[in-house]
């Protein structure tokens, strides 16, 4: 019998990515989505709940798998209020963690950021540090927090800061070498490759950087 996944923010990037990699791959015999919105994916593998992802505790019954990928994350663009912009990238992994254990899920990974760190004065690593511990507090046996650096590949949105960020990290790229390989662009591919790769093999690893992502992005089941 095959495994259930749950996607959480599978109309994004990475998220669709790892959508379309789990339809097809045989491993995989039921994939959930949790969206606010439906994303128009219709395969017989692929259910969808559709509503506030702000109050996952209310899917209780139907967040049932074996897997769950946290792919979730706004902008400042997207959502300008701090209130609300924690709520989504604080509160959505942190309940999905919750849930996890309730649940006994036992495998559960979510992407984070580089520059992650409950203690840092800038407002978005503060908040994805925060998340970090907040997930990791849930003692779930396989969890995986990714820490992507910027990550290319084409997005249906125009983020203009972001955008020259990449421009300036393909540029550089060549000279990113030793401890500097972590700041590498990275492709929303690996990514979503990496997560599959982590949940089916299990290292005895939780936090892991951008470098390590293009490792295990890299490698084939």
């Amino acid at each position: 019998m095959g495994k259930t996944a749950i996607i959480l923010g599978a109309s994004g990037l990475t998220g669709n990515l790892l959508l379309n990699k789990l339809i097809e791959d045989d491993t995989y015999e039921s994939i959930k989505i949790f969206t606010r919105r439906s994303i128009g994916k219709i395969h017989p593998k692929v259910t969808e709940i559709v509503g506030n992802l702000l109050d996952l505790e209310q899917y209780k019954k139907d967040f049932t798998a074996q897997e769950v990928y946290c792919c979730i994350g706004t902008t400042a663009k997207q959502t300008p209020d701090k209130l609300e912009y924690r709520k989504i990238d604080f509160g959505i992994p942190a309940a999905a963690a919750r849930l996890c254990k309730e649940n006994n899920i036992n495998t559960f990974m979510v992407i984070s950021a580089m520059g992650a760190n409950s203690k840092s004065k800038i407002f978005y690593n503060k908040t994805k540090g925060e998340m970090e511990q907040n997930v990791l507090k849930e003692k779930i046996p396989n969890t995986y927090i990714l820490r992507p650096s910027f990550i290319g590949g084409q997005r249906n949105e125009t983020r203009f800061g972001e955008k020259i960020g990449i421009t300036i990290a393909k540029f550089i790229q060549p000279i990113m070498v030793g401890s500097l390989k972590k700041y590498r662009l990275i492709e929303a591919e690996k990514i979503a490759q990496a997560m599959i790769y982590l949940s089916n093999s299990k290292p005895d690893i939780q936090v892991i950087p951008s470098d390590m992502i293009q490792i295990f992005g890299s490698n084939q089941r």
